[in-house]
C-alpha cells in the first residue's frame, strides 16, 4: 500500500460544497486512518436539515476519483461513480440524505480490480459491478446508525478487505502518475511520461486504472490545482494563476473551467 502514498501527498481532489452556513443543506466530511488514507480520501455525508421547497440539483465537479455511496434512507440503493470528464448535476428531491468515500484516483482498481473505464461518466447500481459490497451495505448498515458510526463500520470492512488483497503494482504507471500530480496536470503526457510505456501501452494502462487517457486526466489535475488554490475573483484577475498551468489566455481557461465545474471561474469564485 506505501506504493500508493504519493498520490495523497501530491493530490487533494476536492469538491465545492454547500456553504457551512447554509440551513437547509448540510455537508460534512470524516477523514480515514492512517491504514487505508492511501485509498480513501474521505468519507462524505450530503442531507437536509429540513425538507425544501423545490428539488435541489447536487453538482459533482470532476475529481479524477470513484466514489461508492448510497441513500441512508435506504441503504439497498447504493451506487458507483466513475471518473467524469465533466460536471455531472443530481436530481436529489427535497428530502435527502447521503453517505459517500471517495477513493483517490486509481486505488478503486488498485483494490477491487474493476476496469476503470467501465465505470467512466456514469452512476451505475454497485450491484451490478461490486455485488457482495453491495449485499454487505444492504446488510450491515442501518438508517438508524450516525454517518460516524457508519464511517467506523465501512472503515473497519476496506481495512479487513484490503489485507486480503495481493495487489499488484505497475510502477511505469504510478510513475507517470506521479508525475502528473508534482507537475499540477501541466506537460505534454506524449513527451513528458517517459517512464517506459509507449503511447498505446499509456492509453490503456491509464483507462483501466483511471478510466480516462492520461491527458484528459491531466486536465483535471489542473483543474483542481486552481480550487485548490481557493482564489477570489479578484486574485484570479491579478495573480492569472491560470498561466501557471498551461492555460494560454483567459478564454481558453474559462471554456476548460466551466466543463469541470459547470460554471465560470467568475461565478463559481464570487
Amino acid at each position: 500500500m506505501n506504493e500508493l502514498k504519493t498520490i495523497r501527498e501530491y493530490y487533494k481532489p476536492i469538491q465545492p460544497t454547500v456553504s457551512v452556513n447554509n440551513n437547509e443543506i448540510s455537508y460534512q466530511e470524516i477523514q480515514p486512518p492512517k491504514n487505508i488514507e492511501n485509498f480513501i480520501y474521505c468519507f462524505w455525508q450530503l442531507k437536509t436539515k429540513q425538507t425544501l421547497k423545490s428539488n435541489y440539483n447536487y453538482r459533482v465537479v470532476s475529481d479524477g476519483c470513484i466514489d461508492i455511496f448510497f441513500n441512508h434512507k435506504q441503504p439497498t440503493e447504493n451506487f458507483v461513480m466513475g471518473f467524469c470528464r465533466k460536471f455531472v448535476q443530481f436530481p436529489v428531491g427535497k428530502d435527502f440524505d447521503y453517505i459517500g468515500f471517495r477513493f483517490l484516483p486509481s486505488t478503486f482498481t488498485h483494490l477491487f480490480g474493476i476496469d476503470a473505464k467501465t465505470l467512466s461518466n456514469q452512476s451505475q447500481e454497485l450491484s451490478k459491478i461490486l455485488p457482495k459490497f453491495s449485499e454487505w451495505i444492504n446488510t450491515e448498515i442501518k438508517t438508524t446508525d450516525s454517518f460516524k458510526k457508519i464511517t467506523k463500520i465501512i472503515i473497519e470492512k476496506i481495512i479487513e478487505f484490503s489485507k486480503k488483497q495481493n495487489i499488484n503494482y505497475d510502477h511505469r504507471f504510478l510513475n507517470s502518475l506521479n508525475l502528473i500530480f508534482k507537475r499540477n496536470g501541466f506537460l505534454d503526457t506524449e513527451k513528458d511520461l517517459n517512464t517506459g510505456l509507449s503511447p498505446r501501452q499509456l492509453r490503456r494502462i491509464f483507462n483501466f486504472y483511471i478510466g480516462t487517457t492520461a491527458k484528459s486526466f491531466s486536465n483535471v489535475v489542473r483543474f483542481q490545482y486552481i480550487l485548490n488554490a481557493k482564489p477570489s475573483k479578484q486574485s484570479l484577475k491579478e495573480n492569472k494563476l491560470y498561466f501557471d498551468v498551461g492555460f494560454f489566455d483567459q478564454a481558453h481557461f474559462i471554456k476548460n473551467f466551466k466543463t469541470f465545474y459547470g460554471v465560470t471561474p467568475s461565478e463559481a469564485f464570487r
